[in-house]
C-alpha cells in the first residue's frame, strides 16, 4: 500500500500533458494567439451543428453513369470492328447493351474477340481480374455487349475518386474554409462546409457534372439533330457531333458587358483547343452555334466571324452568383459521372451558437449538481470523486482534441451522460470501502478490499457501456457518432481517474494523515440510504413484475397505435425549422405551403411561439425530387412572412431513410446480443436470460415512451435506447456481480434470501447512481434544446426504468428460473461419487 514514485510521476506527467492539450479549447482567440509556439494549439473541431454550415453526402448515379458508357462503347465498337477490317451492318443500343451485327456470319467470333478487347480486366489486388464487359451471342450474327457488375462496381469507384478532387477544386474556387471532403463506401461522397451557405448554390455547385460541349444547330426533323432546351424553355435543334468539348478549357472568369452592364462568363481554351476553335468559327460564319453545359443550352449565338484568339464568352440572363457558380464549375473541370445529393442537412450560423451556449449552460448545470450530490453523500472524500470528475471532463477534452474528433451538442450530452457514470466508479469504490471500515478493517486494509472487490464490477459494468458505445459508433453517422466518441473516451478515461489516480491519492491522504481508519461519512447527519437495509424485495415481485407486464403491453399498444413519430432520418422527406420575429401565424404558413402542391404538410410551434418546425411528406420521383421542394419552402416562407429566417434544414432521400432505420434496428439488436454473450461469459446462463429479458421490457417501455410523448424518433432516439441498453445492463451488472459474490461466500443461504440480501448490499450504489445520472441529464432534457431533446429526455425516463427494473424485474426472473444453484451443488457433490464408483 506504498505509492511508487514511478507511478505518481507517470499519472502527473499525463495529467499535466492532458491538461496543456485541453487548455486551448478554453482560450479566447486572442490569448491563444500569443500562446508559446511550444505548446499545443489545436482545438478540438466543432461539428456544424454547433458552428453552423451544411452537411451533403452525394452519391454517382449508376444510371447516368451507365447510359454514357454505354454510349462511348457504341463508338468504340465502330471504330474497334472498322480498324479490324470487319464490316457490319449496324451497331446500336438495346437496353441496357449494345447490340453489333456483323455482315459476314463467319467473322461473328473474330468479331467478339476484337470486342471483348473493350473491356478490360478490373484489378483485384493480385492482377486482372473480371473483365469490364460481358460479352455474348445472339443468334448467328450479332455480338451483344454489357457492361459487367464487376466493371460497374470499379467504374463507380474511380468515378468516386475524381470526383473528390474536383469537388475539392469546386470548393476553392468559392473560397469556403476547412471543408471537409471525403468517400463513404463505394459510391458516396461526404461533403461538410462551415458558415452560412447557401444550400441552392451548393447544390449547383457540386451536383453539376459541368460537361460542355460546343455544336451547330441544324433544322429539326433532321438524322442527328436533338431537340434540347435553355433554362427558359426554348427548344434548340442541336446536332449530336460534339465540335469541341470542355475540357479543353484552362480558364473561365466572371466579367461585365459593357453595352448592359450584364455578368457574362468569359473561357479560355489551351493550344490546341484555342486552334480547332478557331478552325470552327471560320468554318461556319454566319451560322447558329450553341454552347451545351449538362443537357441544357446555355447560349446560341450566331458566329459573326472567326475567333482566333482562343477565349470566348457566354451570355445569358445569369445574376452574379450564378456567373461566378459557372465559372467556378468551367475552371474545376467535369465530373466524370453525375452526382446526385441524397442527404442535405443545413444549419444556421445563430442557431449553432445558441445550440453552443444551451450546451454548456445544461453541461455547467448538470456537473454542478452532481458535484453537490457526491459531497452530501460523501463529505470531504466527496471532493476526491470531484476532483477526478473534473479531470475526466478535461482528459476527455484532451481526447478529442488528440484524435481530431468532432464535437457536436449530441457529443456535449454524451460528456454530460459520462460524467454521471464515471460517478459509478467513485460510488462502487467509496460504498466498498465503507463496507469493509464496517467489518473492522483498518485504513489500508479498507482501501485495498474495497478497489479490490469494486474493480471487476468496474470492469463489467463499464464493458457494457462500451459495446452500446461501439456498435453506436459503428452504426451511426454525424452528430450521433460525435456522442459515441465523446461517451466512450469518458467511460475509458474514468478508469483511469476513478480508480488509478483516485487509489493514489486515497493512499497519500491516509499515510499523510497517519489515519488509522477510513472513515467516509456523508455530509449531511442521515444518509439517504441506511446501513444494513433488509428489505424483502422478493415479497413484492410479482406486484413489480404485473407493474411491468402491464407497461410494455401498454408501450406495446401505443406503438401499434397512435405510433411512433418518425422524424425524416427514417420516414425521408424534407424538415425545416423557421423562426419569426413575431408570433408566428401557422394558419397562414399552412395554407401557403398547401397551395405549393408538395403533399401533406405538418406544422408545429417549437419551443415558442416564434419557432416553427415543419416536415413535408417524402416527394414522389427520383432523389432530386427532396432537394428541389426545398428552393420552392424556401421561396413561399419568405412570401409569407419576410421576417422569417430558415434556421435548420433536414433533407433526406428515401434510399438514405431506408438505410438509416436498417442500421437503427440492427444497432439495437446486436447491442442486446453482444450484452447477452458477455453476460452469460461472465456469470452463467440464468444471468444472461434475466438480464436480456428484463432489457426488452426496459426497451420496450422507454420505446412507448416516445409514441405517448410524440417525440421525434430518429437517429438521436437511436443513439438514446442503445445508451439505455448499455446503462440497464450496467446496473444489472452490479446486482449481479453481488449475487455472484455470495454465493461463494454463502453456500447453503436459500437463493431467495441471498437475492434479497445482495439488493440490499447494492441499494445505495444503485440509487446513489441512478441520482446522479438522474441530475446530469435533468438540465439537458430541459434546456438542451431540439437537437438533444430525442435523447435527453427519453434518457431521464429510461434511467428511472432501469433502476426499478433491476430490483423488480431482473431478480424476480433468477428466481424464476429455479434454484439453478442447488442443482449445480448436487451435480457437484455427486461428481466425486460417480467417479470413485
Amino acid at each position: 500500500m506504498k505509492n511508487s514514485l514511478w507511478k505518481v510521476m507517470t499519472y502527473l506527467i499525463v495529467i499535466v500533458i492532458g491538461v496543456l492539450i485541453a487548455l486551448p479549447n478554453a482560450l479566447p482567440e486572442k490569448t491563444l494567439a500569443g500562446w508559446p509556439n511550444w505548446l499545443p494549439h489545436e482545438r478540438a473541431s466543432l461539428g456544424l451543428d454547433l458552428r453552423g454550415g451544411s452537411h451533403l453526402v452525394l452519391e454517382v448515379d449508376r444510371p447516368s453513369l451507365e447510359n454514357e458508357w454505354l454510349q462511348t462503347l457504341t463508338q468504340e465498337s465502330r471504330t474497334s470492328l472498322r480498324e479490324a477490317g470487319i464490316d457490319f451492318r449496324s451497331v446500336q443500343r438495346q437496353g441496357g447493351s449494345v447490340a453489333v451485327t456483323i455482315t459476314d456470319p463467319a467473322r461473328r467470333d473474330a468479331a467478339r474477340d476484337e470486342l471483348a478487347k473493350l473491356g478490360s480486366g478490373v484489378p483485384t489486388g493480385i492482377g486482372a481480374g473480371a473483365s469490364e464487359l460481358d460479352v455474348s451471342l445472339r443468334g448467328n450474327d450479332t455480338v451483344l455487349l454489357r457492361p459487367s457488375e464487376a466493371g460497374v462496381t470499379y467504374r463507380m469507384s474511380n468515378a468516386v475518386e475524381q470526383s473528390l478532387e474536383i469537388i475539392r477544386q469546386r470548393v476553392d474556387q468559392v473560397g469556403v474554409a476547412e471543408p471537409t471532403i471525403q468517400r463513404i463506401g463505394g459510391d458516396r461522397v461526404l461533403v461538410q462546409l462551415p458558415g452560412e451557405q447557401d444550400p441552392s448554390n451548393l447544390r449547383a455547385l457540386l451536383g453539376s457534372t459541368a460537361k460542355m460541349s460546343f455544336h451547330l444547330l441544324g433544322r429539326e426533323g433532321e438524322p442527328g439533330i436533338t431537340m434540347i432546351a435553355d433554362e427558359e424553355g426554348r427548344n434548340y435543334p442541336v446536332q449530336d457531333r460534339v465540335l469541341l468539348s470542355g475540357d479543353r478549357l484552362t480558364d473561365a472568369r466572371v466579367s461585365f458587358e459593357q453595352n448592359t452592364n450584364q455578368p457574362v462568363v468569359s473561357f479560355r481554351f489551351d493550344q490546341a483547343g484555342a486552334t480547332r476553335f478557331a478552325q470552327i468559327t471560320r468554318e461556319n460564319v454566319g451560322n447558329p452555334f450553341a454552347i451545351v453545359l449538362d443537357g441544357k443550352v446555355l447560349s446560341a449565338p450566331v458566329i459573326r466571324e472567326p475567333i482566333t484568339g482562343g477565349s470566348g464568352q457566354i451570355s445569358g440572363d445569369f445574376s452574379v452568383a450564378n456567373a461566378n457558380t459557372l465559372a467556378a464549375l468551367l475552371r474545376a473541370g467535369a465530373l466524370p459521372a453525375k452526382l446526385t445529393v441524397i442527404e442535405e442537412r443545413t444549419v444556421g450560423a445563430d442557431l449553432g451558437g445558441d445550440a453552443i451556449e444551451r450546451g454548456i449552460l445544461s453541461g455547467l448545470i448538470g456537473f454542478a449538481l452532481v458535484v453537490g450530490f457526491i459531497i452530501v453523500l460523501y463529505g470531504s472524500w466527496g471532493i476526491l470523486a470531484v476532483v477526478a470528475l473534473a479531470l475526466n471532463v478535461i482528459l476527455t477534452f484532451a481526447g478529442l482534441t488528440m484524435v481530431g474528433a468532432t464535437l457536436t451538442l449530441p457529443g456535449i450530452a454524451g460528456i454530460v451522460l459520462g460524467i454521471g457514470l464515471a460517478v459509478d466508479a467513485n460510488v462502487l469504490i467509496n460504498e466498498r470501502i465503507r463496507e469493509e471500515t464496517r467489518k473492522g478493517r483498518g485504513a489500508y486494509a479498507a482501501i485495498d478490499q474495497g478497489f479490490a472487490k469494486a474493480y471487476s464490477t468496474i470492469i463489467d459494468s463499464n464493458v457494457t457501456a462500451l459495446i452500446a458505445t461501439v456498435l453506436l459508433f459503428w452504426f451511426g453517422s454525424g452528430p450521433v457518432r460525435g456522442f459515441a466518441v465523446t461517451m466512450g473516451l469518458g467511460i475509458a478515461i474514468s478508469m483511469f481517474t476513478a480508480v488509478a489516480v483516485v487509489r493514489v491519492a486515497m493512499i497519500a491522504i491516509v499515510r499523510r494523515r497517519k489515519m488509522k481508519v477510513i472513515n467516509i461519512r456523508p455530509l449531511v447527519a442521515i444518509g439517504l440510504i441506511r446501513d444494513g437495509t433488509k428489505i424483502d424485495f422478493m415479497k413484492a415481485r410479482m406486484f413489480g413484475i404485473g407493474i411491468s407486464a402491464f407497461l410494455s403491453i401498454s408501450s406495446i399498444i401505443l406503438f401499434i397505435t397512435p405510433g411512433l413519430n418518425y422524424g425524416v432520418d427514417f420516414k425521408g422527406g424534407i424538415q425545416l425549422e423557421v423562426s419569426t420575429r413575431e408570433p408566428a401565424d401557422l394558419a397562414r404558413f399552412r395554407s401557403g405551403i398547401e397551395g405549393l402542391g408538395l403533399g401533406e404538410v405538418a406544422l408545429q410551434e417549437f419551443g415558442d411561439r416564434n419557432h416553427i418546425l415543419m416536415r413535408l411528406e417524402r416527394q414522389p420521383g427520383p432523389e432530386t425530387a427532396q432537394t428541389e421542394a426545398v428552393e420552392k419552402l424556401r421561396s413561399e416562407i419568405v412570401k409569407i412572412d419576410p421576417t422569417a429566417k430558415v434556421e435548420r434544414t433536414e433533407v433526406v432521400g428515401p434510399k438514405v431513410s431506408g438505410e438509416l432505420a436498417i442500421a437503427g434496428i440492427t444497432s439495437v439488436v446486436l447491442a442486446s446480443l453482444a450484452m447477452l454473450i458477455y453476460i452469460w461469459v461472465r456469470f452463467e446462463w440464468p444471468f444472461a436470460v434475466g438480464a436480456i429479458a428484463t432489457l426488452v421490457l426496459d426497451v420496450t417501455k422507454t420505446v412507448g415512451f416516445f409514441a405517448l410523448t410524440g417525440l421525434d424518433f430518429n437517429l438521436t432516439a437511436i443513439a438514446a435506447l442503445l445508451t439505455l441498453v448499455g446503462y440497464s445492463v450496467n446496473d444489472k451488472v452490479v446486482v449481479y456481480d453481488r449475487m455472484r459474490e455470495n454465493m461463494r461466500l454463502y453456500k447453503s443461504m436459500p437463493f431467495r434470501d441471498l437475492i434479497n440480501l445482495s439488493i440490499n448490499e447494492t441499494l445505495a450504489r444503485s440509487l446513489y447512481t441512478s441520482a446522479t445520472a438522474f441530475l446530469a441529464m435533468v438540465p439537458m432534457a430541459i434546456w438542451g434544446g431540439s437537437a438533444v431533446e430525442s435523447f435527453a429526455v427519453p434518457m431521464v425516463f429510461g434511467i428511472f426504468i432501469a433502476a426499478s427494473s433491476s430490483v423488480f424485474i431482473a431478480a424476480p426472473i433468477l428466481l424464476f428460473l429455479g434454484d439453478w444453484r442447488a442443482k449445480r451443488q448436487k451435480q457437484q457433490q455427486l461428481a466425486p461419487a460417480t467417479a470413485s464408483e
